[in-house]
């Protein structure tokens, strides 16, 4: 007999708007708390990209009753593990604590989602620009390929599209802003009724909305944004591409794809997850398989995809060649993979392999409180609805072949139309001066963003 994967939700709204989600799991020790702003990189003005990102910092520094640098040594004084994330669609804060610290981690959530503006100064803000700034500079400006994502995003969408530029910042519009800009940036879109608290763990349902209630309630709800999104575009058509000479130890090709938007089932994207499995993850992936262990022109092989609603997700394929190998021969070769299997589809064995490892994948998210409290969150702010979490592996379970061979040929036969070609500085030399001039018409006169 098998354990039911089913997770308990129980989900109110407040009067102010707030939607709170509770899943109690009685005796587990453990609660975790998790609060998600309908606020990402896609919903910043073209001019001030970072916003999103930079308030993932600033949330840290204090608020009306808690001191700079409080918030994480109260909590972590009291076992706590928190930390906070950025992405394209949402901005995150989650807490693991005993669950007896329930109470403190909610009001410090409260108190900034109320009262940042308190400690809102210049100070802080010149400070945590700096900090971006530094871990900009960290994790992609001084790493070698760290620009790539950067660079490939306007090829696949224009600049004003919501996914035209990656979250984590563009230095220049950041210390261009004023502190008013960014009280404002708060003041919209930090608010009850655009956000999700969901408490997960070893509490009981009455308990957790009567916190919530009495900690949130209080907050004036505010007025929502604007939660339209913009119409799908189709797959990639036509070849664009940007050749770029760095200081990196080998020739390397990243492929941009765009895919269908995450929906309430997911299930075409899903399928589009099954073929980018089968097709690009681990050493037994046909890429890897063919490039790597049969070619042996490749030193990596890969092709995954990250899940967004605003009109479309987003795929990433990379090969790393091996030095001295031809980017054309390897682009070549990546196509035909792709195109092969989706001619032929997958085999029973590969269907089979890359949904049990989907499935593992998420079973462990929900084996712990906070994994299960971030994909409640996801559901409820994304969807609508966070009792569709329990739909998800039942959607996974039931994809066929065929529809994993057709999210092939719809979406990643496309794949090795938008490309970035980097190559070594030393002995690099651009294959193509005119794709080069495609490639810079499509980004731009700006392309600056990066993931968190």
């Amino acid at each position: 007999m098998t354990a039911d994967p089913t997770v308990p939700v129980v989900s109110r709204t407040l009067d102010n708007g707030l939607r709170v989600v509770v899943s109690p799991t009685p005796g587990l020790g453990v609660v975790a708390v998790n609060l998600w702003y309908d606020v990402g990189s896609r919903h910043e003005e073209p001019h001030r990209q970072g916003f999103a990102h930079l308030f993932e910092h600033l949330m840290f520094q204090g608020s009306r009753h808690v001191k700079p640098g409080d918030h994480f040594a109260l909590l972590q004084g009291h076992g706590a593990s928190l930390n906070a994330t950025t992405s394209f669609d949402r901005t995150n804060y989650y807490e693991s604590l005993p669950a007896g610290a329930l109470d403190l981690a909610l009001w410090l959530e409260a108190d900034r989602m109320a009262y940042l503006d308190d400690a809102l100064t210049q100070e802080n803000f010149d400070n945590q620009v700096d900090v971006v700034a530094q871990e900009r500079s960290q994790r992609m400006d001084n790493v070698p390929y760290g620009t790539v994502f950067e660079k490939a995003l306007p090829l696949i969408f224009d600049a004003e599209h919501p996914y035209g530029h990656l979250p984590i910042g563009n230095m220049r519009h950041l210390a261009e802003a004023t502190l008013d800009e960014v009280s404002a940036f708060h003041s919209t879109y930090y608010m009850p009724s655009n956000a999700v608290l969901t408490i997960v763990g070893d509490v009981t349902e009455f308990e957790a909305l009567r916190k919530a209630e009495q900690y949130f309630g209080h907050i004036a709800p505010g007025t929502p944004p604007d939660r339209s999104l913009p119409q799908p575009l189709p797959p990639v058509a036509e070849p664009v591409r940007l050749d770029v000479s760095e200081d990196v130890p080998m020739p390397a090709i990243w492929f941009a794809l765009r895919l269908p938007a995450d929906s309430p089932t997911g299930r075409e994207l899903a399928a589009v997850g099954l073929a980018s499995s089968i097709v690009g993850e681990g050493d037994t992936s046909r890429l890897h398989r063919r490039l790597v262990r049969h070619d042996q022109t490749a030193m990596s092989a890969g092709l995954g995809i990250n899940e967004l609603i605003a009109g479309n997700a987003l795929g990433i394929g990379s090969v790393h060649a091996v030095p001295g190998q031809g980017l054309d021969e390897i682009a070549q070769v990546f196509d035909e993979v792709v195109s092969q299997f989706a001619v032929v589809g997958p085999t029973q064995l590969e269907l089979d392999v890359a949904r049990a490892q989907a499935e593992r994948d998420w079973l462990d998210a929900m084996s712990t409180a906070a994994g299960r409290a971030d994909a409640l969150s996801g559901c409820a702010l994304l969807f609508g609805d966070p009792a569709l979490l329990n739909e998800r592996l039942p959607v996974l379970q039931a994809i066929t072949a065929d529809e994993v061979q057709s999210a092939a040929q719809r979406w990643l036969t496309s794949a090795v139309h938008a490309q970035v070609r980097v190559v070594p500085s030393a002995t690099g030399q651009t294959e193509d001066a005119r794709a080069v001039e495609r490639a810079d018409a499509a980004a731009g006169p700006d392309s600056s963003g990066a993931a968190i």
